[in-house]
């Protein structure tokens, strides 16, 4: 039997008005498309506390109470709710929970989190609790790592991330995104590598190859985290890249792999995908877990 599993926030269900863009039938999918492949259990709860680390508590506060204006409800994209806060929890547990076992097993796997947009005190692009900040705040201030580096590869450049950590003694974010696309105002990541519309598997390959393989060689971490977003899909509704997905899973493993060979802990997490062929959201989110299964 596998020692690895997954977590997923699917069960923690929230009210969103019809036709809402975010696209929340994919936690479930991934789910059920690999149940069966390993163990899928229910995220365990973030506390406040471990969100503290990177969030303002006063800010925190007033996202539990709904003591939010319409204008930051309007940044998050999504409607305040109990659930809808809940479901952050959730999924930022995940996050937590895929650490501990990929400090125990080598690799751990969120089918949630990657919510790179959130900020100290505010949220933004579906994201409120930054897993992947937090992540790395409680692996150095546990002694769990000296060095975390943070390889967001979704088309959406980790802004919340970038911000959360910069300075941050042992940490080290990249991010390879999408130079005219969200957030239209960067931040500054350790290392961010900006491309135009329409790259192509090959094209994003060798930019991976070039320049983030050395960066990992360079950096060395012992502890990496890998934001496997899909919106780098061809014809994602959020996204203007042009990869398949096989070149989705080519990317995966190409980061599996040198974490592996590095005998480095990994934690994959979801981030975005937004395409309008919900089938293949579902299996480029699953791929970044079959890889590890392929790979570990």
């Amino acid at each position: 039997m596998t020692p690895f599993r997954a977590y997923t926030p699917a069960a923690y269900d929230f009210p969103l008005p019809e036709g809402h863009r975010f696209p929340y039938y994919k936690y479930r999918g991934v789910a059920e498309r690999l149940s069966g492949l390993l163990p899928v259990l229910d995220t365990p709860n973030l506390s406040w506390a471990t969100a503290g680390l990177v969030h303002d508590p006063l800010w925190l506060r007033r996202w539990r109470r709904g003591e939010v204006s319409a204008k930051e409800t309007r940044e998050f994209g999504l409607p305040w709710s109990v659930g809808v806060v809940e479901r952050a929890r959730r999924a930022a547990g995940g996050s937590v929970a895929a650490l501990h076992d990929a400090l125990q097993v080598g690799w751990g796997a969120n089918l949630a989190g990657g919510t790179h947009h959130a900020f100290e005190s505010s949220a933004g692009g579906f994201c409120l609790i930054n897993d992947a900040a937090i992540l790395t705040r409680l692996a150095l201030q546990q002694g769990w790592a000296r060095r975390v580096m943070t390889i967001d590869l979704d088309v959406h450049q980790g802004n919340g991330t970038a911000a959360l950590l910069g300075g941050v003694a042992g940490a080290f974010t990249l991010s390879v995104h999408g130079e005219r696309n969200y957030p239209f105002r960067k931040e500054v990541s350790d290392l961010d590598i900006g491309l135009g519309d329409g790259v192509t598997d090959s094209e994003y390959m060798g930019v991976l190859r070039a320049q983030v393989l050395p960066a990992l060689e360079a950096y060395r971490p012992d502890l990496l985290l890998y934001l496997a977003g899909v919106d780098v899909l061809a014809h994602d509704r959020f996204g203007r890249f042009a990869l398949s997905l096989s070149g989705v899973r080519e990317r995966n493993r190409l980061i599996l792999e040198w974490a592996k060979r590095a005998g480095v802990p990994v934690v994959t997490m979801l981030a975005g995908g937004y395409n309008a062929d919900h089938a293949l959201t579902i299996e480029a989110h699953a791929s970044v877990v079959l890889d590890g299964l392929e790979v570990f």
